[in-house]
């Protein structure tokens, strides 16, 4: 044992001291990451009193949150013995690593402080951004939070939404609501419009803008006629299915069949 090459007295005496920097530094962790995310709720709720703009209070609490849990990470480190300025030094030696590695990250911080400059969309606003429909939530440091029309959250980082097209359904302030309506052939379309006019009139949340109700093309069976009012983002599925159930009550209260296919056999041949 007298020649084993190992000091086991000097390497426990030398654990023995780095353990408790060690219980150190993952104490600090845990309550520096704790302290964070308390500072930055507080932050949220100051620059809401503060009445900040809805776009921009996401995007300043999150971009806290990363600068404190940083602080906190170097803090630890610090107590592990870690020189902050050999730390330094180590980053900026792997810079150009870490540059590449962290590329599409500072693309995204970089394209959500566009999105807060030029304001292609905001919190509250119904977007369709890559095939995902829905209300604006947050807009954050990396990334944009929207709640789709089914209630799914979806992530998407900013460098995503704006290297695509983006849909502002909200910017307008109102939707057109694309209808249908089958006309049987033998009806008097005047009769039919103010029909349907009157049923669209009784529907809640339907805009006062003048619906058109025009034909939009003659079918085997039936004349299709395009029907468009108009409803706010928020109240567009309300109105559509609100049109559809009071134009079908209409019609047939005014004794108007449903259009459907139907073969006219001629006996006398």
């Amino acid at each position: 044992m007298e020649n084993l090459p190992f000091d086991f007295k000097g390497l426990l005496d030398a654990f023995m001291l780095w353990v408790p920097k060690l219980v150190g530094a993952i104490l600090i962790l845990i309550i520096g990451f704790w302290l964070a995310n308390l500072i930055s709720k507080i932050v949220g709720k100051r620059l809401d009193k503060m009445g900040l703009d809805k776009d921009i209070q996401p995007f300043l609490k999150s971009l806290v949150s990363v600068l404190l849990k940083v602080l906190v990470v170097l803090t630890a480190a610090g107590v592990v013995g870690v020189e902050i300025t050999a730390f330094a030094a180590l980053l900026a030696g792997a810079g150009l690593a870490i540059g590449a590695a962290m590329s599409g990250t500072l693309g995204h911080f970089a394209s959500g402080v566009m999105i807060l400059i030029f304001k292609p969309y905001r919190v509250g606003d119904l977007i369709d951004v890559q095939g995902q429909l829905g209300h604006v939530d947050e807009i954050q440091v990396f990334n944009t939070i929207i709640t789709t029309l089914d209630n799914k959250k979806v992530i998407i980082p900013n460098g995503v939404a704006t290297s695509g097209i983006i849909t502002n359904l909200s910017e307008k302030g109102k939707l057109r609501v694309d209808l249908n309506v089958a006309m049987p052939y033998e009806e008097d379309f005047a009769k039919i419009q103010q029909i349907i006019k009157g049923a669209l009139q009784e529907t809640p949340k339907v805009l006062s803008d003048e619906p058109t109700i025009e034909i939009e093309k003659f079918d085997a069976n039936n004349i299709l006629l395009a029907v468009r009012p108009f409803a706010t983002p928020e109240d567009y599925w309300d109105v559509y299915f609100g049109a559809y159930k009071n134009i079908k009550k209409a019609l047939g209260a005014n004794g108007i069949p449903v259009a459907y296919p139907r073969t006219k056999v001629d006996l006398n041949k």
